[in-house]
């Protein structure tokens, strides 16, 4: 008979001895946080997003928001919202399967197909929502997923969540990414990418990227958060832009930066919207987001439509703005939209920088890992249409010095 190893027996615990405190470890972690500057500080703010904004006390020039078209403090919304509230109530007050989807959600779906001329959307609290459950709707196990190195934590987590093979590719690395499409036997493959990173300003190979997928038979996924509002003739995003509505099959956005409201979306052909609406447990499983909202953000839908000029203005001011940091020597990496970073390098290099340049009265938020890689922390400007010309002329000459 095999010879059998008794576990050697647990050493007796003192009955007098204090059990540890359960949630003590996190003394700990916190003071690694801060040994590595990396401690992120609440601030509370007063007042609307704008121009120019009150943090703490203390009033700056904004840009730490990502309210492109100054929509998120205009009146107009407020009222569109209030109009949705009186008619609808405040709450939802059950899932959208239930009796939650009212018709200021409804009215939103449809403006924005419209707005990207598609056949459906579907309308998610949170743009985070709407990335982890669709990515977990359409892939799982036996699946392989393709994401982009530099991609938001909702495409990550997404991917996580789906228990498919995850395979990152290096930044915009349309190589890397065809070989490991073609070397990969799954049954469905699925291509995941920003269009505007938000960290880094740089814009995804979208032409190139759908061509890969075709090619490859996958399904091309695209998070246009960051370039809804501000890309295209009608304002739809960079898929617009670049005329590659016929090569994405799935595009997801957010409601709550260029649209100055709240929520996520996804939006596609209308068995995609269907499929969704049985398996994105985040949609399923939620309270629909409330009435006044919708009704904010299809409003703000129909100001993108009559109010081109604040895109076209906003691009040109970005334009302006990253011309004269690279003629003063500024790292700006690749940026080329309206999110700006200026590389420092450590997270104590990008505090000190954010730091002085609040006291030149500029609120340009320090980003550190794990937003953006280890070794690789930056300061980032985003940029609105509500800025003057004057204020970034300073905050040029600032971050030049």
């Amino acid at each position: 008979m095999p010879c059998r190893i008794e576990p050697a027996p647990s050493p007796p615990r003192d009955a007098r001895a204090p059990l540890p405190e359960p949630l003590g470890w996190i003394d700990g972690e916190l003071a690694d946080l801060a040994a590595g500057d990396l401690l992120r500080p609440q601030r509370i703010r007063s007042g609307r997003q704008a121009a120019r904004v009150v943090l703490d006390g203390r009033e700056l020039v904004n840009l730490g928001s990502n309210d492109y078209l100054g929509y998120a403090g205009d009146v107009r919304l407020t009222k569109a919202a209030s109009k949705a509230a009186c008619a609808e109530g405040f709450g939802a007050g059950a899932s959208p399967l239930v009796s939650g989807h009212s018709q200021a959600h409804e009215n939103l779906e449809q403006a924005i197909a419209s707005l990207l001329g598609v056949e459906a959307a579907l309308v998610f609290a949170s743009g985070f929502a709407a990335n982890s459950a669709t990515i977990a709707a359409v892939a799982g196990p036996g699946d392989a997923i393709y994401s982009d190195e530099r991609n938001h934590a909702s495409l990550i987590d997404g991917c996580r969540l789906a228990r498919a093979a995850v395979h990152v590719y290096p930044h915009r690395d349309l190589a890397a990414l065809e070989r490991l499409l073609a070397t990969t036997a799954a049954r469905r493959k699925l291509v995941v990418t920003d269009t505007l990173f938000s960290m880094d300003g740089t814009i995804a190979p979208l032409p190139d990227l759908c061509d890969i997928a075709r090619r490859q038979g996958a399904i091309l996924l695209v998070d246009e958060a960051h370039a809804t509002g501000v890309f295209g003739a009608r304002g739809s995003g960079l898929v617009e832009e670049t005329g590659c509505d016929d090569g994405v099959h799935i595009r997801v956005g957010t409601l709550s930066k260029a649209l100055g409201a709240a929520g996520g979306f996804v939006a596609g052909p209308g068995r995609l919207v269907e499929w969704l609406r049985h398996k994105a447990r985040a949609w399923i499983f939620s309270t629909a987001h409330p009435p006044a909202v919708a009704g904010a953000a299809a409003r703000a839908i129909e100001l993108v439509g009559r109010e081109s000029e604040r895109r076209r203005e906003l691009r040109a001011l970005s334009a302006a703005f990253r011309e004269r940091l690279t003629a003063r020597g500024v790292d700006i990496g690749g940026a080329e939209a309206q999110i700006v970073p200026v590389i420092a390098g450590e997270p104590a290099a990008a505090l000190a920088l954010a730091e002085r340049l609040a006291a030149a009265g500029f609120f340009v938020p320090a980003i550190r890992p794990p937003s953006v890689p280890v070794g690789r922390s930056l300061v980032r400007a985003s940029l609105s249409w509500l800025h003057s010309e004057a204020d970034l002329a300073r905050l040029a000459d600032a971050l030049g010095q």
